[in-house]
């Protein structure tokens, strides 16, 4: 958001009611930031879509499936690691099932919910995948930074994401919705 040209910058505070707006440093590293995001959200999604014939968030939600035990996860907590609502994951897991990558299961301790599971097929989908995508962000990221500049980027985005991450029983989380 860019600051109106009559504004003062900076000299505003929660206590004076009024924005502080970003500097002319931070605005351009926050410009910066949303070109950056924007354009590898595109270029990932890109890929995964020529080369596996799904967006990147259904790889995301493949590669949970894979990582965790027995490949499969309840579908509330599948939803809050992919950080979207519940409607949204419901509608992914459809598609991800019509293509026979993933089944639904009723849940044995919880008759209200459903665990997804990642089937045979939709595994080998996703090892297939993996090497381009690896590839791609390698490219995209990794081979783009020197050793420091890694490990710093590491440190700012778990600085960002502790931040921001919800508290709180009051909290809207977009999985309980």
């Amino acid at each position: 958001m860019s600051t109106p040209k009559n504004a003062a910058r900076n000299d505003a505070t929660p206590a004076t009611g009024g924005p502080r707006w970003l500097s002319d440093e931070e605005q351009r590293v926050w410009r910066a930031y949303i070109h950056a995001t924007t354009l590898l959200d595109d270029t990932l999604d890109r890929q995964l879509q020529r080369d596996a014939g799904m967006p990147h968030m259904y790889y995301g939600l493949l590669v949970q499936l894979a990582q965790a035990p027995g490949h499969r996860m309840r579908m509330t907590e599948l939803a809050r690691n992919a950080k979207i609502t519940r409607s949204r994951l419901s509608h992914a897991v459809s598609r991800l099932e019509k293509n026979g990558w993933v089944r639904r299961q009723d849940c044995t301790s919880d008759k209200r919910g459903q665990n997804a599971i990642l089937t045979e097929e939709g595994y080998g989908v996703l090892r297939d995948a993996a090497p381009q995508h690896v590839s791609l962000v390698r490219k995209a990221i990794f081979d783009r930074l020197s050793e420091e500049q890694v490990r710093q980027l590491g440190e700012i985005m778990c600085v960002i994401a502790d931040g921001l991450e919800p508290t709180g029983t009051g909290a809207d989380l977009p999985w309980l919705r």
